[in-house]
């Protein structure tokens, strides 16, 4: 396909960068916070760690890492936490010492928790104490090695540490009893830490990253394989799209989306960090109220978001007052941004919506608008520097320049592969470097993007995967389940939710709520389907395979 979209880069855009310039994530790391030492770098709860703090805790962690748990590079440790303090100091301090970062939802349950954990093979976890109790149900089943247990304000100076620890803890009894003898606070793997010597690795920018478990384009949770120099790859790329624009070391980003979420982890938590910027971390955005009063504490200049964020801030009235006059860059993502909403978000604070689209697999950023659009394009952009898109047809075939086909996209940021699954990787990626997205998109005139459809049955809650088969098997736990499928329907809150069909066993009964009240035992939150509906028989083809497209004709 002729590369329309290069006639259409902005012209301080360079339309390649130079995946090699960094070895390792640590690197870059080590760079800012020798270029912004003084500068604030996180802050959470009113406390703020400036990089060279950042730095220090990092490195302390990681030495405690190398030597009190003889961890090695490449092995896995999980990071179970909202957006906290400790996430970053975990973070960047495993990364530091080599290790293989897993990133895990806090919401989830023990089976989930379980599944991923095991197939990971991780030797560590960093878990918040809110959900060791998680834990501690799964624990039989693991080979975990070493647990390390934080509470919220961990690294809050005393008196606040105390204080906010103890309401949690006793007040509001938002830490559920747990019995984990093994364990050790993140506290005291600090305190260790910074009294043992931490010994630099050798880390080349091919070896691991991350572990960032997806759906991918099919139905199993599996985890992408992420390099260094995927990474970093993905760090340049954004750079060279908004670096021009950014004013390193002074801007102020709001960080309400999980960390552990790739959009954020690589948009907030990296990008942002080798900008120099404060990252203003929001650890719970469903509080409305605390939300509102976080962001009139600072003249905040970027934000990150979803379409349900961006709708719950635009539709609450504590948001009346927050003053968005400094804020001169939103990006979202996730999943497709509403034209009532970033036209009403325009309105509201003067800046428009840049809505990109990535996928796990890509580290995640394949497209974006350029920063010059001036209003809501209804589309998802151009493809990044370094990186090839072509709309492929079933036969693999490029289709004409008017025609929709299946995204596909090459470039230094595509991951490695599936861990540990060769036939899922091979299905996947070409030999000659292409990923299959399974997003079918139409190209405009100018070489602007839009998705049009999904080609797979992925479900995406408020930007998260949902995966049908997922919540099928569990489904087919309950005793009265004959059979079910799931789908995907329109949520002008989340863009989709889930709804469930579901045939009874012969003489058997059941309700809605008793199958939803089922499901939650096994599922988090938001892969609980919000519909459920009895039906006498499911659509199916000739050699008995449930339609689930016909299901979503009805």
């Amino acid at each position: 396909m002729e590369k329309v979209w290069l006639n259409r880069y902005p012209q301080d855009i360079p339309a390649e960068i130079n995946p090699d310039q960094y070895q390792s994530i640590a690197e870059v790391f080590e760079e800012s916070c020798q270029k912004y030492a003084t500068q604030p770098a996180f802050t959470n709860y009113g406390h703020t760690l400036s990089f060279k703090k950042l730095h220090e805790q990092s490195l302390a962690f990681a030495a405690y890492l190398q030597q009190e748990l003889q961890l090695k590079s490449g092995e896995r440790i999980a990071f179970m936490m909202p957006n906290i303090l400790q996430y970053p100091v975990a973070l960047f301090g495993a990364l530091s010492a080599g290790l293989v970062a897993v990133n895990v939802n806090p919401l989830y349950t023990p089976r989930e928790l379980e599944h991923q954990l095991k197939d990971a093979n991780v030797s560590a976890i960093v878990i918040l104490a809110n959900f060791a109790h998680v834990l501690e149900k799964a624990l039989d089943q693991l080979t975990i090695k070493h647990i390390i247990i934080t509470e919220l304000a961990d690294l809050h100076p005393f008196f606040k540490r105390v204080a906010i620890n103890s309401v949690i803890k006793y007040i509001k009894r938002l830490i559920p009893s747990y019995h984990l003898p093994n364990a050790i606070s993140f506290r005291t793997a600090l305190q260790k830490g910074s009294k043992l010597p931490f010994q630099k690795p050798f880390i080349k920018n091919t070896d691991l990253a991350f572990l960032q478990y997806t759906g991918g384009t099919t139905g199993v949770v599996k985890a992408a394989m992420l390099t260094h120099r995927n990474m970093i790859a993905n760090m340049q790329q954004v750079a060279a799209w908004v670096g021009t624009k950014v004013n390193w070391g002074n801007e102020i980003i709001i960080t309400a989306l999980p960390l552990y979420h790739i959009f954020c982890l690589t948009a907030n938590c990296l990008c942002f960090m080798r900008f120099g910027a404060l990252n203003v971390l929001v650890t719970n955005p469903r509080d409305l109220k605390n939300f509102s009063e976080e962001l009139m504490r600072y003249k905040f200049t970027v934000m990150t978001g979803v379409n349900t964020l961006f709708n719950a801030i635009l539709n609450h009235q504590a948001f009346q007052k927050v003053d968005f006059s400094s804020l001169k860059l939103t990006v979202g993502g996730g999943a497709s941004i509403q034209q009532a909403a970033a036209e009403h978000w325009e309105e509201k604070t003067g800046c428009p919506i840049l809505e990109g689209y990535g996928l796990t697999e890509c580290s995640p950023v394949v497209c974006v608008n350029p920063f010059d659009i001036k209003e809501f394009t209804h589309s998802i952009g151009l493809p990044i520097s370094s990186t090839e898109i072509s709309l492929r047809n079933d036969e693999g075939e490029e289709v004409a320049k008017d025609q929709a086909g299946e995204l596909w996209v090459k470039g230094p940021q595509v991951m490695k592969g599936y861990w540990l699954r060769s036939t899922e990787t091979a299905e996947i990626l070409t030999e000659d470097g292409w990923l299959k997205t399974g997003d079918i998109a139409i190209m405009d005139e100018q070489g602007f993007l839009r998705i049009v459809d999904r080609k797979k049955d992925m479900i995406l809650v408020s930007g998260f995967n949902v995966y049908p088969n997922e919540i099928e098997n569990v489904i087919a736990k309950h005793p009265a389940i004959l059979e079910s499928a799931c789908i995907g329907v329109p949520d002008d809150k989340s863009g989709e939710v889930v709804k469930l069909f579901v045939v009874l066993k012969p003489n058997m009964k059941a309700t809605v709520e008793e199958l939803r009240e089922f499901c939650r035992e096994s599922l988090t939150g938001y892969k609980v389907p919000r519909f459920i509906e009895f039906r006498a028989d499911l659509p199916k083809s000739n050699v008995g395979k449930i339609l689930r497209k016909e299901l979503r004709n009805l």
